[in-house]
């Protein structure tokens, strides 16, 4: 019997697919990720004076945050690297590769010698680890991103995509979860000495078991759909699986890629104000003592991480573009007065409430950036379409908002960063309310609504794979 892709031969039963299954199993990877990496910011109070020599502490702290923002900047690399790879490998390949490399990054940085031990050889084991994280997470978003969105169930993809940053949330909670325990269970000295090294040992071993249960995940139909596409046609398909992943490809969609550098700039320059440099600013600035500004923080994220599925479900019913606007309106008027009165904050209420205001202000954004860039790029350039242009503007604006941040301060004009995220918020705001809306892109035949009983032996119209 001569077998073909529709013959009985390839009639063999497939695994059941379960979104939620799916969805556990993309989140619990990316959860990993971003605690490794949310991770280094948190504990960098403890471990900046371990590998630059004793001074000012604003100094070391700048020291180890310029570190931080050069991981941001090997974000592209891993985007180009990594998203490519999920456009032509798959997105479960991807997945793996992502969670192999913070497993390793996360054990440099556990291992890494100090400034007293070898000089500045220890920073620079530091800046490698960071550069593998880098990599790693430029290409973790796209992956998880576009994963969590193709393999949801048709609409919901806003609630199932919101998860990312469900997990990623998560991810920091465990962080700061984990920090507010060694805070309480060792002494100060202790944990600038060694007791910073914990939180990333606990990451690599994570890692680990990650990568097993990642091995284990069903590709999406989206992607064998794309894959059985090219393997079925010749001409216009075979060029166009040439072009997968590539950036000949992705730049026949200049439009979509300038957009998702314009809509993540205001966001991601928020989101890292609001949640990993808050703890350092409420210490730093209002003088809330370490272990009070980590319990904020801690409290705050938790109820910003059970927001993200209600506004994800949310855009499914009302569209993407009502949230963005939410969220730059929100950010352009009330991040200079949030932040400002947070300068002054004296207890722990005020600081927790000024807090939530801002973080309830970005889900706006947080919760359904991921599923607009996924919806915005057809297939074979999805995910380095969400991959690379986002890893650029994390680049710009989001790895050197701490910075930024600690720059201000350190000459004098602190407020002068309250009106850069609202500037930064204001030119996001323009591209939200010029973009189209995304929610009802088709992304596969698996998308499509099933007939009606009566329709049932009705040739279906709808049926095609979305080219948006």
């Amino acid at each position: 019997m001569t077998t073909t892709l529709s013959g009985t031969a390839n009639d063999r039963p497939k695994p059941a697919r379960s979104p939620w299954k799916a969805l556990v199993g993309g989140s619990i990877g990316n959860l990993v990720e971003w605690y490794d990496w949310f991770v280094y910011s948190s504990f960098a109070v403890y471990f900046a004076s371990a590998f630059f020599p004793k001074g000012n502490d604003t100094a070391q702290l700048l020291n180890t945050m310029g570190i931080f923002a050069v991981g941001f900047f090997m974000r592209p690399v891993g985007g180009w690297l990594l998203g490519r790879l999920g456009d032509r490998k798959g997105r479960k390949a991807a997945l793996t590769a992502t969670v192999t490399l913070m497993s390793v990054s996360a054990l440099l940085i556990a291992i890494a010698p100090t400034y007293g031990q070898v000089g500045y050889f220890g920073a620079a084991v530091l800046l490698v680890a960071r550069l593998l994280q880098g990599l790693s997470v430029g290409g973790e978003y796209a992956a998880s991103a576009t994963y969590l969105t193709e393999a949801s169930a048709p609409g919901k993809r806003g609630f199932s995509s919101s998860f990312q940053y469900v997990s990623m949330t998560a991810g920091q909670l465990c962080g700061l979860g984990l920090q507010i325990i060694l805070q309480r269970t060792m002494s100060a000295d202790t944990l600038h000495s060694w007791g910073w090294r914990i939180p990333f040992i606990v990451g690599a071993l994570g890692a680990a078991v990650v990568f097993y249960l990642r091995r284990n995940l069903l590709e999406t139909e989206v992607f064998e759909e794309e894959e059985t596409e090219g393997t079925a046609n010749e001409g216009g398909a075979a060029a166009k699986a040439s072009e997968r992943g590539t950036l000949r490809g992705l730049l026949v969609h200049k439009r979509e890629f300038a957009l998702v550098i314009a809509l993540t700039m205001g966001g991601t320059v928020a989101y890292y104000t609001y949640t990993t440099y808050l703890t350092k600013y409420l210490s730093n600035t209002a003088g809330m003592s370490k272990n009070d500004a980590t319990l904020v923080s801690f409290c705050a994220l938790t109820i910003f991480m059970l927001l993200q599925p209600l506004a994800g479900a949310l855009s499914d019913r009302i569209g993407r573009r009502p949230l963005l606007i939410t969220f730059g309106i929100g950010s352009m008027l009330g991040t200079v007065p949030i932040m400002s009165a947070l300068q002054d904050v004296s207890g722990f209420l005020p600081a927790l409430l000024l807090m939530l205001a801002g973080l309830v202000i970005i889900t706006g954004y947080t919760s359904i950036n991921a599923v607009v860039k996924a919806e915005l790029f057809p297939t074979h350039v999805r995910a380095l379409g969400v991959a690379l242009p986002y890893a650029i503007a994390n680049a710009m604006f989001g790895g050197t908002a701490e910075y930024v941040a600690l720059w201000f301060k350190k000459a004098g004009a602190e407020s002068g960063y309250y009106w850069y995220v609202s500037a930064c918020a204001a030119v996001s705001l323009i591209v939200y309310f010029t973009m189209r809306e995304t929610r009802n892109a088709a992304l596969s035949r698996a998308e499509q609504a099933p007939p009606e009983p009566s329709e049932a032996a009705e040739p279906s119209e709808g049926k095609r794979l979305s080219r948006a």
